[in-house]
């Protein structure tokens, strides 16, 4: 049995077609058929259904296929084991942040580890937590930064930080004047609200917080980006409510404490349970935890 006998098993049953998996393999179909089919007489068993307008996994096929796939996921590790330098002066890392993390995480953990680490080529994702999920199960990305609500057994969640998030102005918004440090939640009901969408955790966050208090919010506006939203603070006189280390004089924005257990979700550091961890993913681990004790109350490390 060769490895190329199982990534062409694992063409066919992504693409359903053997056509279609000759084109993605650039081989010609008799080869590609005759290749699975050598597979198949080597481990006794048919792994394909043929029978129908597009080909599928029998049952044997099933179950070797997620046996295969977990085999090629740790050979790719091995290889950039091979190649991985532990004095980190040369190596990759792939790193993946959820959208309310970037505008105040981001900058600092980069510039920090691309200081210390000049000759570490960096790769920086902006992912959903559903994505992050199936990139650390498919070792598409190294690490990443999302919230510990991870459902995949296979992925270990280290807690950076408990973020809390607070109602956020601009310049142009009555409030950033005041005097008050809090917001109690019946003014909730009274401000123009730019949240983000609904499919976003935050807020999820943030309508439990409005069920509990019974505030019925003045949602004017929804949009799926932070950027987007910080950007119409600071020109309209709208709210928010994101984490409140987002806000700063530096970006013309401030936030008031949310009365009544404001909502509070933590921030971890994601990584796939027993995958390979590179000394450049280990290296920015360690300078993450530790930056989030010194400037954000993180977790003692």
């Amino acid at each position: 049995m060769l490895l190329r006998h199982i990534r062409y098993l694992l063409a066919v049953a992504e693409q359903g077609n053997f056509s279609r998996a000759a084109e993605v393999l650039h081989v010609s179909q008799p080869t590609l058929s005759q290749q699975i089919k050598q597979l198949e007489e080597e481990l006794g068993a048919e792994l394909l259904d043929r029978s129908g307008r597009s080909v599928r996994p029998t049952a044997a096929g099933a179950a070797y296929i997620e046996h295969a796939r977990k085999m090629l996921l740790e050979l790719e590790a091995g290889k950039r084991a091979i190649h991985d330098v532990q004095d980190l002066s040369r190596g990759t890392l792939r790193l993946a942040l959820t959208p309310t993390f970037i505008p105040y995480l981001a900058g600092p953990l980069i510039r920090n580890f691309t200081a210390r680490y000049p000759d570490i080529h960096l790769t920086v994702l902006e992912r959903s937590l559903n994505d992050i999920e199936s990139e650390l199960a498919e070792d598409s990305i190294d690490i990443a930064i999302a919230f510990d609500t991870v459902r995949n057994p296979e992925i270990e969640c280290l807690p950076l930080l408990v973020e809390t998030l607070g109602l956020m102005v601009g310049k142009h918004h009555p409030f950033y004047a005041r005097n008050k440090t809090w917001v109690a939640p019946p003014q909730l009901s009274e401000q123009p609200l730019v949240l983000l969408t609904k499919d976003f955790i935050t807020r999820t966050c943030i309508e439990e917080y409005f069920r509990e208090h019974e505030v019925k919010p003045k949602v004017v506006m929804e949009t799926n980006s932070v950027g987007a939203i910080l950007e119409i603070l600071r020109h309209a006189p709208m709210a928010t409510i994101l984490p409140e280390a987002i806000a700063s004089e530096e970006r013309g924005l401030r936030c008031y404490q949310l009365k009544g257990y404001p909502p509070q979700r933590t921030a971890a550091l994601l990584r796939r349970r027993h995958g390979y961890q590179s000394a450049a993913a280990l290296a920015f681990t360690q300078m993450a935890e530790a930056w989030c004790v010194d400037n954000l109350g993180g977790r003692e490390v």
